[in-house]
């Protein structure tokens, strides 16, 4: 089994630029291409029901140009389902949605709905798509997506990132350590693990030291940063962080 950690780079915020102004440009799609080319293990897109960045269209056209995996973010309706259903992408990812949060605040409640949950992941497994449920790093969650049937979790690391561009170092240390009991724990119930939600270059590296992790998932600041570096060397960076920390 190899070790290497798996990147999935996010482009959603290359919509996000598109639609401040209407049009097409700039292209997720072309960012998605330029992302698998530069590294990138898989593509990730969150299909909002407020469509405020990645639309129809878009997963329509990363269906047709990736030969990497699409990761599929989406809220657990039927809307959503249908759609997801009829593409039949490599992974679904369940997230939870609210209309008026800036992006993905926490994790899933599964806990609490987990009959409702296992029925709705079963048509997804059944065409073939891996089902990952995006929670916080909770020992209730992860044993309820374990309880579900869910082969793949990706826990939040939205309160460590926060805590160490604020340089909370005490909270940021809590927050890492919930993570890495949580990635341990769910891989002795059997669940492959993953980690996204805020991680820059500086705080990468601790996440990617983890070896219960086997891939991350990174958009926002790789984005942001391509505005200097280039989308190409912007990935590059953030795999050489990941692959020394892993090393």
């Amino acid at each position: 089994m190899t070790n290497k950690l798996r990147l999935g780079v996010n482009i959603d915020h290359v919509a996000t630029v598109r639609n401040a102004r209407g049009g097409n440009v700039p292209d997720p799609i072309r960012a998605a291409v330029i992302a698998q080319e530069a590294g990138a293990d898989g593509i990730t897109a969150h299909l909002r029901e407020d469509r405020r960045h990645i639309v129809d269209a878009d997963i329509d056209g990363l269906m047709q140009a990736l030969t990497v995996p699409l990761n599929f973010e989406m809220a657990a309706t039927e809307e959503m389902q249908a759609i997801a259903l009829r593409h039949k992408p490599h992974a679904v990812c369940l997230v939870p949605e609210k209309r008026e949060e800036r992006t993905t605040e926490g994790g899933l409640e599964v806990a609490k709905q987990d009959n409702a949950l296992a029925q709705y992941i079963k048509p997804f497994t059944d065409a073939g798509s891996r089902v990952s449920l995006f929670i916080a790093a909770d020992k209730a969650q992860v044993e309820a997506a374990a309880r579900i049937g869910a082969p793949v979790i990706e826990l939040h690391a939205g309160a460590y990132a926060d805590a160490w561009a604020e340089e909370r170092w005490d909270e940021r240390d809590s927050e890492l350590s919930k993570i890495t009991d949580m990635a341990a724990y769910a891989q002795e119930l059997g669940l492959e693990v993953h980690v996204g939600h805020g991680l820059t270059y500086d705080s990468v590296g601790p996440i990617a030291a983890l070896p219960g992790v086997a891939e991350l998932n990174i958009g926002h600041f790789i984005i942001g940063e391509a505005i200097f570096r280039g989308l190409g060397p912007a990935i590059a960076e953030m795999r050489r962080c990941m692959d020394v920390a892993r090393a």
